[in-house]
């Protein structure tokens, strides 16, 4: 396999070169640094078909006083009462702002790349395309802040980002959309997160098909939306559950990032910036959960 093809076949993220950090890093300005991650803890939103986040102790100083089963912490080897706490996390890797790598998505049997489920899915996850095949990821980003162009504080319920929504988003912001970066778009549903009853004013409001290959035309490293699915619902495709997965994942190999926190970036009306994300390469994992920051 050429490097070209190597690069090909692990979609858009494979396309992240010197070159292109170098110049993503070039846009930082001001030094600023904002916090796109959504935090994690028992009981946050989830999507309904994913487990809920848990965070349960495993280990602490009073089980081993009790159970005495390790014998570094006891009598005359541990004369300063030293001990420590240590967590069992349970969840899926598609809880709060998260990463879904290419593996995530299937049609006919296959994610992308034809890469088939009857070949490489396995008991302890996929074997191609992972969490662990998605790079540290350095872009530059661009915020379309559909709200504040439309002149509302968020989308309404299954408001439909369409094509002609975001390019005249990106043309009343002055914003260009280049090859290779992160394109980030708001709804405005995280202005009330965590809240799910405040959140439901924005619910289903997300990118349509007709806009995602509109972004898609502009060759992205990367899409994500401050919601949990990014794509609108209802998606108005008829036999197609999620046709902007389908389309980005499945089809073009385009990550998708969701539930990005994009409020400090609305707030001070910064649309252009370096992006950093740096998903964690577990492998078999469809996905990572991840803390992305923005540097204007």
């Amino acid at each position: 396999m050429t490097q070209s093809e190597a690069a090909a076949d692990r979609g858009s993220v494979g396309h992240i070169t010197p070159e292109t950090v170098k110049g993503a890093l070039e846009v930082a300005r001001s030094g600023v640094v904002y916090d796109l991650g959504s935090g994690w803890w028992p009981g946050m939103p989830v999507h309904p078909i994913h487990p809920s986040f848990n965070v349960l102790t495993y280990r602490s100083p009073r089980g081993f006083l009790v159970q005495k089963d390790n014998e570094s912490l006891l009598g005359e080897n541990n004369t300063v009462g030293y001990s420590f706490i240590s967590e069992l996390v349970l969840g899926t890797m598609h809880t709060g702002t998260h990463i879904d790598a290419l593996c995530h998505v299937t049609c006919g049997g296959e994610w992308y790349g034809s890469h088939k489920l009857d070949d490489e899915l396995g008991d302890f996850g996929t074997l191609s395309l992972d969490a662990a095949a998605l790079p540290p990821i350095v872009s530059r980003g661009v915020l379309l802040d559909v709200p504040r162009h439309l002149g509302v504080p968020h989308c309404e319920r299954s408001f439909r980002i369409d094509d002609k929504v975001l390019a005249a988003t990106a043309d009343a912001q002055g914003t260009e959309l280049r090859n290779g970066d992160a394109v980030l778009v708001r709804c405005g549903q995280m202005a009330y997160w965590p809240d799910p009853v405040a959140m439901d004013v924005a619910e289903g409001s997300g990118v349509s098909l007709d806009g995602a290959r509109w972004i898609a035309e502009r060759n992205p490293v990367v899409v994500g939306g401050d919601n949990v699915q990014l794509e609108c619902t209802p998606t108005g495709v008829p036999g197609n559950p999620q046709p902007v997965h389908h389309l980005l994942i499945q089809q073009r190999g385009i990550p998708i990032l969701e539930w990005v926190n994009l409020e400090g970036l609305a707030r001070d009306r910064v649309y252009e910036f370096v992006f950093v994300c740096l998903p964690l390469p577990i492998t078999g994992a469809t996905g990572s959960m991840i803390r992305p920051i923005a540097i204007a």
